[in-house]
């Protein structure tokens, strides 16, 4: 069974150029959003003095929201439209981003938890929109390479967001939070309520924009409409690329999480915590060079095969993230940035592949599977708090080994 779209004969790709463009936006902000985690993770581990476990709930709690909002959300837009589901995540992450400023006043670290779930809704509700929308914009064989483009300015957010969380939230932290009277415990947790307070600004900003734009109606239906709609549990290669989405965000959320405690490990390079973070930039920066590089890449080379090299790629460097010391260690884990660079948009686009006018609900269960974000990096949290830090990067590498598969086999629809 073939995707097509209902006003793609008339007008072709051109038309969608403006569209793109605009959408754009929606992948720099939540990519920006999400990035200040890997701030948020040491800053708010030293003021409330946290393992590392539960250091990682800040990211449980963000991609948790993932999994309980995906599908709902999934339904949501397939009833409204993209647009409407769109301008409706801009306005629940803003909410969230407000509520980052009673969360600094209380100085409860539950409260944090509470914005961030609240935040990262509205940022799921942009992806089942966003995603799904950009790879009907046009031919559905350039799909993957039209994500992987509109994921590249996802990852100029998060190259920026570092030196802006590192500039503002994490240039006045005290080595030594042990020593902090009260007063300064509330100034370091008042400290994220100005970015958060423009980020949520910014976002009703873009709603209202959005809400004005005439963006085109699209919708994916089957050549065969008369045919039975199979269930979603009937096409395997989406829920084997679901298990792909979860591995690959899980492995990317985890090392970007714990990248600031690793560099500042004395047998790595003893960074502080403000001069780490400008290091996460060139993690991030590695993922948007990969991803303009890979846009134009998997127009001559099928998506699976490129898959298959930069997963390879990332687990030889994770051996050496594993092993290695000093700068050797350091250079391997920021060069993970540049495998995964093309794997969220390329996995996403084969999963989606041949589901018709279950599209939307497709996109729901692989956004579902961006709860690998919340579970992963706990898990290496644990690992982290028995075992160390280091070591604790053998998990990452058994997520990559999955990837490999699903671009060598996973992928194949049989429908």
């Amino acid at each position: 069974m073939d995707m097509t779209l209902s006003k793609q004969s008339n007008n072709g790709d051109k038309s969608y150029t403006i569209p793109l463009i605009s959408l754009t936006t929606l992948f720099f902000m939540w990519g920006f959003i999400t990035c200040l985690n890997d701030i948020l993770i040491p800053h708010l581990k030293g003021i409330f003095s946290l393992t590392y476990t539960q250091a990682m709930l800040i990211q449980f709690c963000f991609f948790g929201a993932y999994f309980i909002v995906s599908l709902p959300a999934g339904y949501f837009v397939k009833k409204v439209g993209y647009k409407a589901g769109i301008v409706t995540g801009l306005v629940v992450a803003s909410i969230g981003c407000f509520l980052f400023y009673p969360a600094a006043q209380t100085q409860v670290y539950e409260w944090f938890l509470g914005a961030l779930f609240v935040l990262a809704s509205g940022i799921t509700l942009l992806q089942v929109s966003a995603n799904p929308y950009v790879t009907a914009l046009g031919q559905p064989q350039s799909a993957a390479s039209r994500l992987t483009m509109t994921q590249a300015f996802n990852s100029l957010g998060t190259t920026i967001a570092p030196y802006f969380g590192g500039l503002l939230i994490l240039s006045a932290v005290a080595n030594d939070f042990s020593t902090m009277n009260e007063v300064q415990r509330l100034a370091q947790a008042e400290s994220v309520q100005m970015p958060y307070v423009i980020l949520a600004s910014a976002l009703l900003v873009l709603a209202a924009i959005f809400s004005a734009l005439k963006l085109p109606k699209l919708t994916l239906h089957d050549e065969q409409p008369n045919e039975t709609e199979i269930s979603l549990f009937g096409h395997k290669h989406l829920l084997l690329g679901a298990v792909g989405i979860f591995c690959y965000v899980g492995a990317e959320v985890a090392i970007g999480s714990f990248m600031i405690n690793f560099l500042g490990e004395d047998n790595i390079v003893n960074l502080e915590e403000s001069q780490a973070a400008k290091y996460i930039s060139w993690y991030w920066g590695g993922a948007l060079a990969g991803r303009f590089l890979g846009a134009l890449v998997m127009q001559k080379i099928a998506a699976n095969k490129v898959l298959i090299f930069n997963a390879i790629a990332a687990v030889m460097l994770l051996l050496a993230v594993v092993l290695g010391h000093g700068t050797f260690a350091m250079v391997a884990i920021l060069m993970l940035g540049l495998c995964n660079s093309i794997m969220f948009p390329t996995i996403f686009s084969l999963a989606v592949c041949n589901l018709g006018n279950q599209t939307s609900k497709g996109a729901g269960v692989l956004c579902l599977a961006i709860v690998g974000g919340a579970i992963i990096p706990m898990l290496q949290g644990v690992l982290a708090d028995r075992i160390g830090i280091q070591l604790s990067f053998v998990l990452p590498i058994v997520c990559y080994g999955y990837i490999i598969f699903y671009g060598w086999k996973g992928y194949k629809s049989t429908i």
